[in-house]
């Protein structure tokens, strides 16, 4: 069953779009604006109240703005102030905190964490289980896979924070910890379960611990073809806006002629 409008709290400060459905259990406070044809799934909460909600009378929630075409999977909740872009789809159970921007097509996947104050490009996928430290900044078309942790007080406990960021197209494999201020290039490959500081060139290979730069990534061959992977995009296409025409074509349309 589902839909039925069983128990679902709108605020009457929302605005919500054409062909919106919403699940049941579902909590939508003041100043949510959600997008046409978008899906809200059953217990989820949009807009959740920053903390001065619950000991100012005078607050005023922040806007928070979901794209179309939005699918928000059970139990999910968004906190206010942040903004996502079309197409943004969510697993069970994801939390984003405060002042989080997420461009079009991003997907999260199940349990993910973002602590807030992040800012994701166009078509981030991340896959369950992945940890998302404040002040983080992530390009466009980065992969994160499953129990990665982007951390960013060097010296805790302190106020201090400084985030990772990563370039366009760089990949960050299972189980890796990105140190505060950790800066990855456009096409990078992290590989999996290294523990990365530091900064790091274009087109890089990183890994161990401590991560290292082992090679470019256009030299490493595959075992199946004996050929280069990278760039990535030259290779897997699946669910991405150069599917149909090639990533050649595409970059130069899209305006990634130097990548």
């Amino acid at each position: 069953m589902k839909f039925n409008n069983k128990n679902v709290s709108i605020s009457s400060k929302a605005r919500i779009g054409k062909n919106v459905k919403i699940g049941d259990n579902t909590v939508i406070y003041d100043n949510v604006v959600i997008g046409d044809n978008s899906i809200i799934a059953n217990d989820c909460v949009i807009g959740e109240p920053l903390n001065d909600y619950y000991f100012k009378d005078d607050y005023v929630n922040p806007e928070t703005i979901i794209g179309e075409n939005a699918l928000i999977r059970s139990h999910t909740i968004l906190y206010a102030g942040s903004r996502f872009g079309n197409n943004f789809s969510t697993g069970h159970r994801v939390t984003i905190r405060e002042n989080s921007v997420f461009g079009n097509n991003c997907r999260l996947g199940t349990v993910t964490d973002i602590q807030g104050y992040v800012t994701f490009g166009n078509n981030c996928w991340l896959h369950s289980n992945v940890h998302i430290g404040q002040k983080s900044t992530v390009g466009n078309f980065v992969f994160i896979y499953p129990y990665v942790v982007f951390t960013n007080d060097p010296t805790p406990p302190s106020d201090v924070c400084i985030g990772a960021t990563i370039g366009d197209f760089s990949q960050i494999a299972v189980g890796t910890v990105l140190l505060p201020g950790t800066v990855i290039g456009k096409h990078c490959l992290v590989g999996a379960q290294s523990l990365v500081g530091g900064t790091y060139e274009d087109y890089s290979l990183v890994l161990g611990n401590p991560g290292k730069k082992i090679k470019d990534v256009r030299d490493m061959k595959s075992r199946e073809t004996g050929k280069s992977h990278y760039p990535w995009p030259y290779h897997f296409s699946r669910g991405l806006p150069w599917e149909k025409e090639g990533f050649d074509e595409w970059k130069k349309q899209d305006g990634y002629e130097n990548d």
